[in-house]
């Protein structure tokens, strides 16, 4: 995709099963929720997290905090085959050293999306960021390192994983508006699970 950034197709197939089964654990006790951004704005994307530390956003800004803000509990702990399928991402991409704390859990309905931006929360950018897509195809914009910056759409589907890190770490991307369809596992959304060593 560009300087050290990869796009592994059906990397998960064999495994996505298992995963969407994860899930149901994971968000049965994290929901789903429409985050706030600090301008006041509610994201189109519903999310949670699982792992030692989550991605939030309110009006204080964005940051990863270790407790859910809607139960003030720990985050579901990060389910042993989320890590090593990550890890496993990683390795393959030039990366033998990443070990994720966070994992952020979104879910995509149709028309939903996610506007270009950067991964630039976390505290160490010599980590990748290991992104795995299941449900619905969506169309990835993979910029540079400015937002006017060209962007090339890439087609992700149901299994496929993106890795980036290295040169490529602070490159902007996001997610073109959603188109309606289904999928027999997740049924009418797309789940991405974005993975990250926060800490």
């Amino acid at each position: 995709m560009a300087e050290q950034a990869f796009l592994l197709k059906g990397f998960l197939q064999g495994n996505d099963a298992a995963l969407i089964t994860a899930l149901k654990d994971i968000t049965t006790q994290s929901v789903f929720r429409h985050m706030i951004t600090p301008g006041g704005y509610e994201m189109s994307v519903a999310m949670t997290n699982c792992g030692a530390r989550g991605w939030v956003t309110d009006r204080r800004g964005y940051r990863y905090d270790a407790l859910d803000p809607l139960s003030n509990a720990s985050w579901p702990a990060m389910p042993a085959l989320f890590k090593q399928l990550a890890e496993a991402a990683a390795r393959q991409t030039g990366f033998p050293h990443f070990t994720p704390d966070a994992c952020l859990i979104n879910r995509y309905a149709p028309g939903a999306k996610l506007s270009l931006h950067q991964d630039r929360d976390e505290q160490d950018f010599s980590q990748p960021i290991v992104s795995f897509s299941l449900g619905l195809p969506a169309t990835f914009d993979f910029g540079g390192l400015d937002r006017k910056s060209p962007v090339t759409p890439w087609l992700l589907e149901h299994g496929d994983v993106v890795v980036w890190g290295g040169e490529s770490r602070l490159f902007y991307h996001g997610i073109r508006p959603l188109k309606k369809g289904s999928h027999s596992l997740p049924g009418n959304c797309r789940i991405n699970l974005p993975f990250r060593r926060a800490y």
